[in-house]
């Protein structure tokens, strides 16, 4: 019989209970909802809402339910029982007799699984930030060797203006810092405790939320009880940040395709993380970075389906919130996923800098340094623009570059050309001058090294204090 069937004359429909029925997603909050349990027992018993005796026994039988379904002596997962928290608690009463039926005293189920599922993602994100950080930190590896590696930059994918592999690796670097700020914000924002809520409209029992917000670790207790029960924007925010750090790791993915083509030979992966193919013993494929690429779009899904689910929800809890489990666990498991095997698969990765410089000697990516070099000899910038322009023609019809040409043909275009035209125009000079805040000369690569490293020192600081306030 169901715990809920007392005002019901007839049995569930069994097609009903199967459709109604959560626990083949919920059973992994399995050790949220003990833990919450446990600490809201703990509170009826100080509270005298129930004996202390009797939170007592409950408390020790919540722990061996725990401990047995850890070490696979247990199976809580009957659909009979719907959900998680119903199987918690059935497996108690089962065990200890009808002092178990004292647990869900001045508690619902609406802010039990609030309870548990922001215990839930806390822990997640502070998984999904050490795999971000410890990624970050193979981008910050490779930008650290690869200073002085001169690759072309582009714009449109056409070659645009030299950079190097560095100040490549720390565009993406930036974008991480950004991905695990947006975290640890996250993690601050749904930082409250929503038990205590009940239903809708709290309780007449005088629970004590304080020291049951302080028994879970959270920083605050939710405001206001409708809200409580029925707030999934930390679900969505979360989903929000993934989507964005799925973007980013697609795009880097993107990049590494292209680059370990033969079009493009700048890398190649490791066997370990490459595939071949059935038919074509020549090739090596980047399946890893093509499934991270697909996998974004499943990401931005799970995003949109619970933003769909909330967007014509009245206050406060609809079944339809149901649905925000198996999006979200969703979620977290394919960026877990991605990462684990991003970093190994970029730590490995083998650069081919000759072919890097070589593509950076084409394409006249030098062009506006040329043009730079004519300002500085006083040409206003939009009367080197053109004459460079000419020179550029000039080399496509000759099958030449810019540094191949002789001082008599630039001459031919504008008196302001010298000799010193060809210190101006080596893409080492090229990169070494860009030293302004943000680009690629490699002493300032190295300053953006540096302050990325205090911001990961930071962010291990900040996950370390994270994870002290996690009680699962």
């Amino acid at each position: 019989m169901k715990l809920w069937a007392g005002r019901f004359q007839k049995e569930t429909d069994n097609v009903v209970n199967d459709f109604n029925s959560s626990i083949q997603f919920d059973g992994r909050l399995y050790r949220e909802d003990i833990t919450g349990s446990i600490a809201h027992a703990t509170m009826l018993g100080r509270q005298g809402i129930i004996e202390e005796h009797e939170a007592e026994k409950i408390v020790e039988g919540l722990k061996e339910i725990l401990y047995d379904i850890e070490n696979n002596d247990l199976d809580v997962f009957n659909p009979e029982y719907e959900d998680i928290h119903m199987n918690i608690e059935v497996a108690l009463t089962q065990r200890i007799g009808d002092t178990g039926k004292r647990l869900h005293t001045a508690r619902s189920r609406n802010d039990q699984v609030a309870l548990d599922m922001r215990l839930y993602v806390k822990k997640e994100i502070c998984e999904i930030m050490q795999l971000a950080i410890d990624f970050e930190k193979v981008l910050v590896e490779k930008a650290k060797e690869n200073l002085d590696t001169v690759m072309p930059g582009y714009t449109h994918l056409q070659r645009a203006q030299p950079t190097t592999f560095g100040h490549y690796m720390m565009a993406y670097a930036q974008m991480l810092r950004r991905d695990i700020s947006r975290l640890e914000d996250c993690f601050e924002r749904m930082d409250e405790l929503p038990l205590g809520s009940g239903a809708l409209a709290s309780t007449t029992y005088p629970i004590d939320r304080e020291f049951v917000r302080e028994q879970l670790g959270f920083a605050r207790v939710t405001e206001n009880s409708l809200d409580g029960v029925s707030d999934r924007d930390y679900c969505i925010e979360l989903m929000s940040c993934l989507s964005m750090m799925m973007m980013h790791m697609s795009r880097l993915s993107e990049e590494v395709i292209s680059w370990c083509s033969w079009e493009w030979r700048f890398a190649e992966l490791d066997d370990a993380y490459s595939t071949g193919s059935s038919i074509m013993p020549q090739k090596k494929n980047p399946d890893v970075c093509e499934l991270i690429r697909g996998k974004t779009g499943r990401v931005y899904g799970d995003l949109m389906t619970l933003m769909t689910t909330m967007k014509a929800l009245p206050l406060a809890y609809n079944k339809d919130m149901q649905e925000d489990k198996e999006c979200v666990f969703d979620a977290i498991d394919t960026v877990k996923q991605c990462l684990e095997v991003f970093a190994p698969m970029f730590r490995t990765m083998t650069l081919r800098k000759k072919n890097m410089r070589k593509a950076a000697s084409q394409g006249f990516i030098n062009a506006t340094d040329c043009a730079d070099y004519l300002v500085k000899k006083g040409v206003p910038f939009r009367d080197a623009y053109m004459i460079v322009g000419r020179l550029v023609n000039t080399c496509i019809r000759a099958d030449e570059t810019l540094e191949t040409m002789t001082l008599k043909d630039f001459a031919s275009i504008s008196n302001k050309f010298g000799p010193d035209v060809y210190d101006a125009l080596d893409l080492k000079t090229c990169v070494e001058g860009r030293s302004v805040i943000g680009g690629p000369a490699p002493k300032e690569v190295t300053r953006q090294i540096g302050k990325i490293e205090r911001f990961l020192e930071d962010s291990e600081e900040q996950l370390a204090d994270m994870r002290t306030r996690l009680r699962t």
